[in-house]
């Protein structure tokens, strides 16, 4: 199994919310490494400033969570993949065909063609417009 995090999913895995719980029993069963793309580093990095905004992290905790995720990439864990420039022709096709009928936003289809894009055959997620697309577009969603 080829696997593809979201930034949704990554992040419930590496900052403590509603769906941590959820992300840590899907992932027990994926072969590392997890695949991501550097929009979604980006996604983690500013959620986790968003989430010092908010108050919702101490800055011990946010530099916690950002030194677990890096630590990540650097031992296998996760690996980031620039996401190529053909990516957004792909989207711009994909979204043409199915935003009027999922109401998908530009980054949940930049999310679901990195994964058709990095040749993932499981795309995890919480967004369920994501994974409404993902499934129309052949991949197993978890």
């Amino acid at each position: 199994m080829t696997a593809f995090a979201d930034s949704s999913f990554l992040f419930s895995l590496y900052a403590q919310d509603a769906n941590s719980a959820a992300a840590i029993a899907r992932v027990k069963y994926a072969v590392a490494p997890l695949l991501s793309t550097d929009l979604g580093e980006l996604e983690i990095t500013n959620g986790v400033a968003l989430r010092l905004f908010r108050k919702e992290l101490r800055p011990i905790e946010a530099r916690s969570v950002l030194d677990l995720f890096r630590k990540d990439i650097e031992t296998g864990v996760v690996r980031i993949i620039p996401l190529p420039s053909s990516a957004y022709q792909q989207a711009a096709q994909i979204a043409a065909r199915h935003t009027p009928a999922l109401g998908t936003r530009t980054l949940d289809v930049l999310q679901v063609v990195s994964a058709l894009v990095l040749k993932a055959d499981t795309f995890f997620t919480f967004d369920q417009k994501q994974a409404k697309l993902a499934s129309a577009l052949g991949l197993r969603v978890s």
